[in-house]
């Protein structure tokens, strides 16, 4: 399976190298596009210096159009597979070969999922994804035990989907959309890593924000919008 992976970058010039060394060291049979989204510090320097493959946007346009680029990449370039891949080091390219392998029985989508034999901790953040979950569950039927995931694998429908949608961001509303619509997933079971350099936005009143905006747009928004 020809799989890409995504790499959207934000100012992670203290993190872009790590990430793209390991990738490169754990998954050498796949390819990568980071998408340097109007970075402020070295990042693009970095990727330049280093003969990285990579893409810039003029200015920040935020999570949701540097996946979309990288999407549009993947579907120019003919990609069976591409997986949403965090520049932060957090997600760990250990576990792409099994998502792809996952994938070819026939899967649109898989979710990197902590949580599919393993206990959610009690903490508010996973109240939030709790609420998430439950969300998705009355409005589809289905249940994702990780639906905040970012570390998702696309097949080649859904890239087409993502390439040219204007509404479906890499976010747990539209997994749910494209679910009800029919789209087809399983989870498998990985391990996150934290943060190593840098900040993340999602501070306790961004996370909070964010957890119940995509209650309120699974739940109501959803249904006026075309997966």
């Amino acid at each position: 399976m020809n799989v890409l992976l995504i790499i959207p970058a934000y100012n992670e010039q203290d993190n872009i190298e790590r990430v793209i060394d390991t990738v490169k060291k754990d998954c050498p049979q796949y390819d990568y596009i980071i998408v340097n989204d109007g970075s402020t510090d070295n990042t693009e320097a970095i990727c330049k210096a280093k003969g990285y493959h990579y893409v810039s946007h003029p200015v920040n346009l935020g999570l949701a159009a540097a996946v979309q680029t990288g999407m549009i990449f993947a579907h120019n370039n003919g990609y069976d597979a591409a997986i949403q891949f965090d520049g932060d080091g957090q997600h760990d390219p250990d576990y792409v070969y099994n998502m792809a392998c996952e994938m070819e029985k026939g899967y649109n989508i898989v979710i990197g999922s902590r949580f599919v034999d393993k206990k959610k901790p009690v903490s508010l953040r996973m109240l939030g994804s709790n609420l998430i979950q439950l969300s998705i569950k009355l409005t589809t039927g289905k249940t994702i035990k990780d639906p905040t995931s970012g570390m998702r694998m696309f097949d080649k429908k859904m890239i087409k989907k993502l390439a040219f949608a204007t509404d479906l961001g890499p976010e747990p509303d539209t997994v749910a959309l494209l679910v009800r619509g029919g789209a087809t997933y399983s989870e498998i079971q990985v391990e996150m890593h934290d943060r190593v350099a840098g900040q993340s936005y999602l501070n306790f009143s961004n996370a909070t924000n964010y957890m119940m905006r995509m209650f309120v747009s699974i739940l109501i928004l959803q249904w006026f919008r075309k997966g």
